[in-house]
């Protein structure tokens, strides 16, 4: 018996039983589904978190001043003098507060960021119009504020924001500036942002100091040499006090990300597997039946001259065929899922080819594997007993 008879008499009793075959497939179909599905999902997150993470650089580097009392932040100047570093491009302290910022009847409650004329070019902020803010602002404490794109539509709808006044938390400031869109990061929307001067910052919210710092490295091989410094000149301010900082490496976030995310699709796949294993047991145990109601076919094909390999052959052809069928439906129902949760949960969704085709190989396989017992059960039976069975 060739191998294209051996599928033709498969899909041939395949057909014959339409309803058991499709019961038998489903734990396969469910499987493969799961796995298209979870995986798919999982690999669009990591994707998403990961363009968010690589749109800051790779050359930023962020220090947080965890301390407490009075060495719970750094001042102003403090701040600047880190920029001395040799190595260092762009360096923003930052300070932020959630305040009310209104514009005659509108009003919106957003994050405000005290910070200086290099915040921009740190976090990769373009002015849509107007400008940003400048060292003259910081200097002379001018009440001044450069809108997100959000916050601008939100208080000014249509109209040209620069030049008006708000309010934020009851202190009017000049509006000089309106960022272009940038979307939304893990740390929220970066849309719905003001603003203003940290020398003003620090009046408006009564706090001195920052926990935050933003530096830029110039070149990429120059972050370790720069961390290095940092953290000299932190553990100088803190006396030695290493848990009173963090200097936070923008590729070390990645390789964390990347090491975690991995892990959790593995073990996504792995859960979504279990389901394999499951229609793999509905495959042999419905093969099993076949073989029994079969006993008589397989002793007249065996008296008329087939061999052991020609009934072996014919029952792992019809296993593959239901996992393989199994497998193929899986995929499908999988990838539809998939975009339809993308869609109502407004996920990102990313297919693997290697992932879908690892997938459905394991669908045969484990046919192949559950179905060699049966087969093998059906080849050993001998002609004159399996003749006489009723």
């Amino acid at each position: 018996m060739n191998f294209a008879q051996g599928i033709k008499m498969a899909f041939k009793s395949i057909m014959a039983n339409k309803l058991r075959s499709l019961l038998t497939m489903l734990g396969i179909i469910i499987g493969v589904t799961a796995v298209i599905a979870l995986v798919s999902l999982g690999q669009g997150a990591t994707k998403s978190v990961t363009e968010q993470v690589q749109s800051l650089g790779t050359n930023l580097l962020t220090v947080n001043i965890l301390g407490r009392g009075t060495t719970s932040t750094l001042t102003a100047k403090e701040a600047d003098q880190l920029g001395d570093i040799s190595g260092i491009q762009y360096l923003a302290p930052a300070s932020t507060s959630n305040a009310s910022v209104k514009n005659g009847t509108e009003s919106v409650s957003v994050s405000v960021v005290g910070t200086n004329s290099e915040y921009a070019d740190v976090r990769e902020y373009k002015v849509a119009t107007g400008r940003f803010l400048s060292q003259i602002d910081l200097d002379f404490y001018q009440k001044v504020a450069v809108l997100g794109s959000q916050t601008a539509s939100d208080l000014f709808g249509s109209g040209n924001p620069i030049g008006q006044y708000v309010q934020i938390n009851g202190a009017r400031y000049k509006v000089v500036g309106v960022l272009a869109s940038k979307g939304s990061t893990t740390n929220g929307s970066s849309d719905e942002v003001v603003m203003i001067p940290e020398s003003s910052a620090e009046r408006l919210f009564k706090q001195k100091g920052v926990r935050t710092v933003y530096v830029q490295v110039q070149q990429h091989d120059q972050i370790d040499s720069v961390v290095s410094q940092l953290e000299a000149a932190l553990s100088k301010k803190f006396r030695g006090n290493t848990d009173s900082y963090r200097v936070f490496n923008q590729s070390d976030i990645l390789s964390t990300l990347d090491s975690v995310t991995g892990t959790l699709t593995l073990a996504l796949g792995g859960i979504a597997g279990i389901s394999l294993l499951v229609g793999g047991i509905g495959i042999m145990n419905i093969m099993l039946v076949s073989v029994t109601e079969r006993t008589r076919e397989i002793g007249i094909r065996k008296a008329i001259g087939a061999k052991r390999r020609d009934i072996l052959t014919q029952f792992l052809i019809e296993s593959m065929a239901l996992s393989g069928l199994g497998g193929v439906l899986g995929i499908g129902i999988g990838i539809g899922a998939a975009r339809l949760a993308s869609t109502m949960l407004k996920m990102q969704v990313e297919f693997s080819v290697q992932i879908i085709l690892v997938a459905f190989v394991f669908s045969v396989l484990i046919g192949v594997i559950f179905g060699m017992f049966p087969a093998n059960k059906a080849a050993k039976l001998k002609p004159i007993d399996a003749l006489r069975f009723e």
